[in-house]
C-alpha cells in the first residue's frame, strides 16, 4: 500500500464563521484505492500559499511511500532544508498529512484510529465549549456583555457541559505582549463572577487570553480573576518566549493551560522542562499530526501534566483530537464547537452526548467528508484563517474585543 495520490479542499464555513475564516481539507488515495481525510491548521500564510506547500511536502517526502511510515515521514519533513528544528507552516502542512495516513491505516485495518495508538482508555471524552452568542444575541455587544455570556454558559450548562470558555481580556495584537488596560481587568472580573454566580459549581471556567500580556500583565490579569478559581488561564503570554511561563505560572494559582500555537514536541518541551504550564493544547492540524501529539502527551505524563486538545478548525482536526483523547491517561477535556456546518460536513458522525462525546467507533478516524458539500462553500476571501489588530490596546476609551474570530464580511 503506497500513498499516490493528493486532493485539497479549502472550504469556508458560512457566516458568523465559527471556527475561522476557512478549513484545509487534504484528501490522500492509495494505489490500492483507499482515502483518508487530514485537515491542516495553520494561520501564518494564505490558502493559496499553503496549497504550494502541502503539495511540496506530500510530493517531496511522502508520494510512494507506506502510509504506516508516519516516523520517517515526520523526520524528512522535519529536517527538510537542513533544518531539523519546528516550522510551523511546514509541520502544519505535514499534520494534515499525517492525520490522513491514520485514517487510512484505520481503514486498512478496520480498526478505529485510537486501536492503533495503544488501545481506548477513554470511552467519554469530557467536552467544552467557547461562549458564542445564542439567539437574540446582538452582535457586537454580546463580547462584552456579562450577563448575555452568563446566559450563553447556562445554556451549555443545561446541554450536560461541565466546562465553559470565554475571553473578555481585551485585544490580541500585532503588537506582542501589553499590560491590560483598567478596564479590561475589569471586564474580566465581571465575566467571571457572573459566569460563576450563574453555574456555580455545575462548570468549570476556562479563562481564554490569546496571549495579550506582557508577563507583569499577566499576573495582574490573574490576581484579578483568581478568585472566581478558574480551571485554567490560557495563553496568558506570546508563545515566542517560553521560559516567562513559568513565572506566571509561579505567581498565580490558576493552572496555565497554552499550545495553539506550538508545533513539535521541541516547542513544548521548554513548558515542562519549567513548570510553565499545567495544561498543554496542542492542536493537532499543527502539532505534528497524531503520532508526534501522542508522544507528547507520553512526556507529558512525567510531569503531572494534562492534555486539552485545541480546535479552532473543522470536524476533520476535531475527529483527530478525539482519537488521541481516547488514548491517552492523561487527558483533560476536549474543546468542541457544535455548528450545522461542522455536523453536515461529515454526516453528524460525531456528536455531543450530555458534555461528552463518546469516542468514535468507526474505522479510521470515523467520518466520512461530504466532498460536495465542502467544494460548494469555497473560500474567496484574502483574511488569514485568524487575524490579529494592528491598533494597540486603548487604555483611554475601553476595548470592544471580538471574540470568537467571527468572519470578517468586509
Amino acid at each position: 500500500m503506497k500513498l499516490t495520490d493528493l486532493d485539497i479542499i479549502v472550504t469556508a464555513p458560512p457566516a458568523p464563521g465559527w471556527g475561522g475564516q476557512y478549513w484545509i481539507l487534504v484528501k490522500l488515495t492509495t494505489d490500492d484505492g483507499i482515502v483518508g481525510w487530514g485537515e491542516c491548521y495553520a494561520a501564518s500564510v494564505g490558502p493559496d500559499a499553503m496549497r504550494a506547500v502541502i503539495t511540496d511536502v506530500f510530493t517531496r517526502h511522502m508520494v510512494g511511500e507506506s502510509p504506516e511510515n508516519v516516523e520517517w515521514m515526520f523526520r524528512k519533513a522535519f529536517s527538510a532544508g537542513f533544518t531539523q528544528r519546528p516550522d510551523l507552516t511546514m509541520m502544519g502542512a505535514f499534520s494534515g498529512l499525517e492525520i490522513a495516513c491514520w485514517d487510512i491505516l484505520g481503514k486498512a485495518r478496520d480498526r478505529p484510529v485510537w486501536a492503533l495508538l495503544g488501545g481506548m482508555v477513554n470511552d467519554r471524552i469530557r467536552a467544552y465549549s467557547y461562549l458564542y452568542p445564542l439567539p437574540g444575541h446582538p452582535l457586537p455587544e454580546f463580547w462584552v456583555s456579562p450577563d448575555m455570556a452568563a446566559e450563553s454558559a447556562l445554556d451549555l450548562v443545561s446541554r450536560g457541559y461541565t466546562a465553559v470558555k470565554f475571553d473578555p481580556a481585551g485585544p490580541y495584537t500585532v503588537r506582542g505582549g501589553h499590560q491590560p488596560a483598567l478596564t479590561d481587568i475589569e471586564t474580566s472580573v465581571a465575566f467571571c463572577k457572573a459566569i460563576r454566580d450563574a453555574v456555580g459549581t455545575r462548570a468549570d471556567l476556562l479563562f481564554g487570553t490569546h496571549g495579550q500580556f506582557n508577563t507583569a500583565g499577566a499576573v495582574r490579569m490573574a490576581k484579578a480573576i483568581e478568585p472566581y478559581d478558574p480551571l485554567w488561564f490560557e495563553e496568558p503570554i506570546p508563545p515566542d518566549n517560553p521560559l516567562e511561563f513559568a513565572e506566571v505560572a509561579r505567581a498565580t494559582s490558576i493552572p496555565v493551560a497554552t499550545g495553539e500555537r506550538l508545533t513539535t514536541r521541541a516547542e513544548f518541551a521548554t513548558l515542562l522542562r519549567t513548570g510553565g504550564a499545567a495544561i498543554l493544547q496542542p492542536a493537532l492540524g499543527r502539532a505534528g499530526g497524531i503520532w508526534e501529539t501522542r508522544k507528547l502527551a507520553a512526556m507529558a505524563e512525567g510531569f503531572n501534566v494534562q492534555i486539552a486538545p485545541h480546535l479552532y478548525a473543522g470536524p476533520v482536526e476535531w475527529a483527530a483530537n478525539l482519537h488521541l483523547a481516547a488514548s491517552i491517561p492523561n487527558l483533560l477535556l476536549a474543546e468542541t464547537i457544535e455548528t450545522p456546518f461542522h455536523d453536515d460536513l461529515i454526516g453528524g458522525a460525531i456528536r455531543v452526548d450530555d458534555g461528552y462525546v463518546p469516542a468514535p467507533q468507526g474505522p479510521g478516524l470515523g467520518i466520512e467528508v461530504n466532498e460536495t458539500l465542502a467544494r460548494a462553500h469555497p473560500y474567496t476571501g484574502t483574511a488569514l484563517h485568524l487575524q490579529m489588530q494592528e491598533a494597540p490596546c486603548d487604555y483611554r476609551h475601553g476595548n470592544r474585543f471580538a471574540g470568537g474570530a467571527p468572519r470578517d464580511e468586509a
